[in-house]
């Protein structure tokens, strides 16, 4: 298995990232990729990525986080990911309009485009954000005419929004949103779509998967993911592993790809 979007470098895993680590390996977590969110933090990022095997990074500029972003950070990502060849997208992007004290929009899709435009020059596919957000990513992503594709961050939406993705060349993630069962509706596309699109994610720390609410989430959840994705659509279990590890390795091109 595969987590595809984790972000193991935040300070909830400082007291016992080692150890978490050795257990996801215990339990077939062979690869985990970590996004990068700030400027601040992407030196440290590498560093740790370094450190393990099992580790893949990304970096970019959270839509959330811009308000400590400038302009400059764009010119310190090209340069970095010329430095680290190793580097497996640009990511984590997108665009959040979903509360008041967010980031404007013209600013955030200022940042998303420039972003896109960087990973659209060093052939590397995009992690996406979103939040009420889908129509103007959809938007942009065909203006720019991106060719490299990516994975839909935390996908929550219908399967109209998700085929138009798809339409894109893009990929779609799924973690803890799929244990609720409130969630019909991203369930419902989750068992509509190709299992060939689909990314298995846990975005530790947050987004705890249903029965832990309030704890902080971990990469080490997520069998109960895929437990969950293979009732949703009725597939087996080591399917659903070895399918979504083949999605993940080709789209970021891991080693067995």
């Amino acid at each position: 298995m595969i987590d595809s979007h984790c972000h193991l470098d935040f300070q909830a895993f400082d007291a016992d990232r080692t150890q978490v680590l050795n257990h996801c390996l215990d339990i077939g977590i062979t690869n985990i990729i970590i996004p990068g969110t700030q400027a601040k933090s992407w030196q440290a990022l590498i560093s740790l990525c370094k450190e393990s095997p099992m580790l893949e990074f990304a970096l970019g500029l959270h839509p959330y986080f811009l308000k400590h972003s400038k302009t400059d950070d764009l010119d310190t990502l090209s340069r970095l990911i010329a430095e680290n060849p190793q580097l497996v997208a640009v990511g984590e992007i997108g665009l959040d309009f979903q509360a008041d004290d967010l980031p404007k929009q013209a600013l955030q899709q200022e940042f998303f485009i420039q972003q896109l435009q960087i990973a659209q020059q060093n052939s590397l596919p995009v992690i996406i954000h979103h939040r009420r957000s889908h129509n103007q990513i959809i938007r942009i992503l065909k203006q720019q005419k991106f060719q490299f594709g990516g994975v839909i961050h935390a996908f929550s939406g219908s399967y109209q929004e998700a085929k138009n993705y798809l339409d894109l060349g893009f990929n779609l993630g799924f973690g803890g949103v799929i244990t609720y069962p409130r969630a019909s509706k991203t369930r419902e596309t989750l068992r509509k779509i190709p299992l060939e699109s689909v990314l298995l994610e846990t975005d530790s720390p947050d987004m705890p998967i249903s029965g832990r609410q309030g704890q902080r989430n971990s990469p080490e959840y997520l069998p109960e993911i895929v437990r969950h994705i293979a009732h949703i659509r009725g597939e087996e279990i080591d399917y659903i592993k070895q399918q979504t590890r083949k999605n993940t390795q080709r789209l970021f091109g891991l080693e067995g790809a």
